[in-house]
């Protein structure tokens, strides 16, 4: 029997339960080995001693861990585990993550302003694009399954783990319903699933937070269903701007080649839309949040669904892990059509001809940037069009860099490699200089970008800082390019620590970039961040393998 302290596989010891659900319970526990808190997922017996369930559940779970991105709760670990008694388990070790299910905000607020609405579907988008490219489908998306970090940062949490036959009807009635809100046309009935699933449970989980209610309501879960395949929604309320209601239209539409060509364009709209309505909230000085009683159901003559469960999150395949964040508990909610993993088949995504970033949003202390999985380089910024010298301005130099230095905190400081030098660049929108430089070219040749946030200060971004990896050397670097006030000496900063060493730091008045700061950390944990106008990042201790 399983219990606090109980240690499975003498490395992972349970702490208190935190999540019951079809598929077992989630517990708070410790690694023992390398002295974390995680969050271990136990099967019910009935589903370890299905054999053909077990091995789908493992073969998924490896193709989890492979999964890394900011967004997505990591797996770390599958394993079994015999109890005292003889009797063995199936486990799955994850982050955990101190986070507020999306649910239980919303039921808390009774519905959330549109910029905050638009943040968290942004940033969910993000990891999904991540998913999708990486060939697996959430099929899941629901607000039980965000978990919303006191920084804002939205984490995707359970993805769907193997489906047994034995779970069929164990979800209570609300639990079912939950599910069924946020489900798209083609999956409620059973037809060929895709990333466009997702966006569509995305664009529904967005009506929610928008209206204080799911798009659809019905008195049981097929009725539901049948509401998403033939029924409109009602309008969403009147104080909702229109640039936001038609990112949301959009994506709940019935058929899937009406949607959002693809998680990175819905990521991209909602933030572009999210951006708008801060800047016509702040023209009109009102606050950036809402806070109504949640409306009764309409059009479905039945309540909205008053449980809505949490869940666990996971990551993109990248050169190393990225870990931003923790799970929280997530057991997958199984109903009749059936929640799991789906494997598909893509085209290559076209971020490598059309590179494209998330716009920051007014108000959001941090949002984790558009890194696209699969893509090298800088993550998407395009280079200049003339590439700059190689050379350092000289001292001589109308406009040098660098108006300051501060020298780097540790004594192991920032390779002193030369700066390339800018060409002329067209003044961007809103008066903003372009930068010149891309991460890549300050680190030097071999690097690429694996991790990037974004900067956001006074509802402008004020810039990006980079984590780059050469694979040839097991090197990292770390880069704040400035995206204000660009070609004028401003502080910035980038610093870069290995775990056991001193920090290296690169900070002063400078025009462009601060860094590059270099280390060696082949399986390292390492930490970094810089600051640019005001904004600031510093991640916790990953990439540790």
């Amino acid at each position: 029997m399983l219990t606090q302290g109980v240690v499975l596989s003498e490395r992972y010891r349970l702490g208190e339960r935190v999540a019951t659900g079809g598929m077992g319970a989630v517990w708070r526990g410790t690694d023992l080995l390398l002295g974390r808190e995680v969050a271990v997922k136990v099967l019910l017996p009935a589903l370890s001693a299905d054999p053909e369930f077990t091995r789908r559940f493992r073969a998924e779970a490896r193709m989890l861990a492979a999964l890394r991105h900011p967004g997505v709760v990591a797996v770390h670990d599958v394993g079994q585990a015999t109890l005292a008694d003889g009797s063995q388990v199936d486990y799955l070790v994850m982050e955990y993550v101190e986070g507020e299910p999306l649910s239980a905000r919303v039921r808390r607020l009774g519905r959330l302003d549109p910029v905050t609405t638009m943040s968290v579907v942004a940033q969910t988008a993000e990891a999904l694009h991540a998913a999708h490219l990486a060939g697996i489908v959430h099929r899941d998306v629901k607000p039980g399954n965000l978990l919303v970090k006191p920084d804002g940062r939205a984490v995707l949490v359970d993805f769907g783990i193997a489906r047994s036959g034995a779970t069929a009807g164990i979800t209570a009635a609300h639990t079912v319903l939950g599910t069924a809100s946020f489900m798209s046309p083609e999956q409620a009935t059973g037809q060929p699933i895709s990333g466009a699933s997702d966006i569509y449970s995305l664009g529904a989980v967005a009506y929610l937070c928008l209206a204080g209610r799911p798009p659809f309501v019905g008195d049981n879960p097929l009725d539901v269903a049948l509401r998403h395949q033939r029924d409109q929604p009602p309008p969403l309320p009147p104080d909702v701007p229109v640039p936001v209601a038609a990112v949301v239209l959009r994506a709940i539409a019935k058929q899937p080649g009406d949607r959002h060509r693809s998680a990175a364009d819905f990521a991209e709209a909602a933030a572009g839309a999210g951006a708008a309505a801060a800047g016509a909230g702040a023209a009109a000085g009102v606050g950036s949040r809402v806070a109504v009683a949640a409306p009764g159901a309409a059009g479905g003559g039945a309540t909205a669904p008053d449980s809505m469960p949490t869940a666990g999150r996971k990551r993109p395949r990248r050169l190393r892990r990225s870990t931003l964040v923790t799970v929280a508990a997530g057991v997958v909610t199984v109903i009749a059509a059936g929640v799991a993993l789906v494997v598909v088949s893509l085209p290559p995504p076209d971020d490598t001809t059309t590179p494209a970033t998330t716009p920051a949003l007014a108000g959001d202390p941090l949002v984790v940037a558009s890194r696209r999985a699969g893509t090298g380089g800088d993550g998407g910024r395009q280079s200049p069009t003339s590439s700059p010298s190689a050379t350092r301005p000289s001292a001589t130099s109308p406009s040098p860099e660098r108006s300051s230095v501060t020298a780097p905190t540790a004594a192991s400081s920032p390779a002193s490699s030369p700066r390339p030098r800018p060409s002329a660049t067209a003044t961007a929108g809103g008066g903003e200089k372009p930068n010149p430089y891309t991460a890549a070219q300050a680190c030097g040749s071999g690097y690429r970008v694996i991790n990037t946030a974004t900067l956001t200060a006074g509802g402008r971004r004020q810039g990006k800082v980079h984590l780059l990896y050469h694979a040839g050397t097991g090197s990292n670097c770390v880069v704040t390019l400035k995206e204000t006030a660009v070609g004028t000496a401003t502080p910035v900063m980038a610093f870069l620590e290995v775990r056991g060493r001193a920090r290296s730091t690169d900070s002063g008045s400078y025009q462009y970039y601060a860094g590059p700061v270099r280390a060696n950390a082949a399986a390292t944990c390492v930490k970094w961040g810089g600051s640019a106008g005001g904004a600031s990042y510093s991640s916790p201790f990953e990439h540790c393998d």
